[in-house]
């Protein structure tokens, strides 16, 4: 049998359109498939892509803004989730990218801050007057000239000071060679430096000591590869007065000629063995021709200079005591045990710094008095930086 239709005016329902209006509540269909999805939209219906998620990507590919990138992707997840647009993966990787580019731009900006910081550290290590000290440079240390001082300040060498650079002895890099070593190379160089600074030593005071302003370990780290080495007074409450300096800067040609005859005999002299003639003979005899040959060659350089008319005669018997203390000095080259060598080697030295080398110095409006006997140049004393 049949049954009549519902009452009223029934339309038909496609299950694939929206629900009528007379459609109970609740009542989601029938067929196998629901018309509606979980947003109300209706399957099947374009999707548009969430134009957050777009600029969140395009943010988060250039890097640029990368915060506004990274809450641009999260902004569109949100919205997303709500309205069912697409562009999910756009707004998850915009927002990772961006997240990436933050990193970035803090490591950037950290390292450029550190960096920055730790050049300004270098540099005020640098700028550190005790590691920019020069040649000629007179200065006050308020540690003194021994141990360790971190600061020193440079004053004028009219004055009183506690310190002159003499010269300034650059070392190689590489890792830092110690204490001992750079001890061993300030030795070496300062004291060969001090007569270049300093030709006349009979104008050196007797309470002047030879210093060192040398590289700490932890200086070294920063780029500190410089020996100062300098002129202080033996006694640290004592102050120097006055430059040492006496060079081709304050004196004059006929000056810087004598003193340099003068210093290399000297240095020549200052190589005599160590071991008596009776234990090393052979040893005494090669030095006494080395000083035979040096005096010949500094015979030759004070005759071959133009004198002033007040200083002839007196480098002229300067000269005749020199070809004299020569002979003695090849005699004692020559001999044949200790006692023959020994009595020419004193022969050789009561020519030095006799009666002529004062009077020809006194010519050359230079120091007339000589250092005391046994009187060392210089003490053996260093200061780290």
């Amino acid at each position: 049998m049949s049954m009549p239709p519902p009452p009223g005016n029934q339309q038909p329902w496609d299950p694939y359109g929206p629900p009528p209006a007379n459609r109970p509540q609740g009542e989601q269909g029938y067929g196998p498939h629901a018309p509606y999805g979980p947003t109300g939209r209706p399957y099947g219906a374009p999707v548009s892509v969430n134009a957050l998620a777009v600029a969140a990507l395009v943010l988060g590919v250039l890097c640029f803004l990368p915060a506004a990138g990274l809450v641009l992707g999260l902004v569109a997840l949100r919205q997303i989730r709500r309205s069912g647009q697409s562009g999910r993966g756009l707004a998850v990787a915009g927002a990772v990218l961006s997240s990436v580019g933050i990193a970035l731009w803090a490591v950037t900006l950290s390292t450029g801050v550190l960096s920055d910081a730790w050049e300004g550290f270098k540099d005020g290590a640098r700028g550190n007057e005790s590691l920019s000290l020069e040649k000629g440079d007179c200065f006050d240390a308020p540690g003194g000239l021994e141990g360790d001082t971190y600061d020193v300040d440079r004053v004028p060498c009219a004055g009183g000071h506690g310190g002159e650079v003499f010269a300034v002895v650059t070392l190689p890099g590489g890792a830092f060679p110690g204490d001992a070593e750079i001890t061993g190379i300030a030795d070496e160089k300062c004291y060969a430096l001090q007569d270049q600074y300093a030709m006349d030593a009979w104008a050196m005071p007797a309470d002047v000591d030879v210093y060192y302003l040398m590289p700490s370990r932890d200086s070294w780290r920063y780029g500190d590869r410089t020996i100062s080495c300098v002129f202080g007074n033996s006694d640290a409450k004592a102050e120097l007065t006055g430059s040492l300096r006496g060079d081709p800067t304050t004196l004059d040609t006929d000056q810087v000629v004598f003193l340099s005859a003068a210093n290399a005999v000297d240095a020549a002299l200052y190589e005599e063995p160590e071991d008596t003639p009776e234990e090393d003979l052979a040893g005494h005899r090669a030095w006494a021709t080395r000083v035979h040959d040096v005096l010949g060659e500094q015979i030759e350089a004070l005759r071959g200079h133009s004198w002033p008319s007040t200083a002839r005669r007196p480098v002229a018997g300067l000269v005749k005591d020199l070809e004299d203390a020569r002979e003695e000095w090849v005699r004692a080259s020559e001999a044949d045990d200790a006692d023959s060598y020994s009595a020419h080697h004193d022969k050789a030295y009561a020519y030095v710094d006799g009666p002529a080398t004062v009077t020809a110095r006194k010519a050359l409006g230079l120091a007339t008095a000589p250092p005391s006997p046994g009187e060392t140049e210089g003490g053996d004393s260093d200061v780290q930086v």
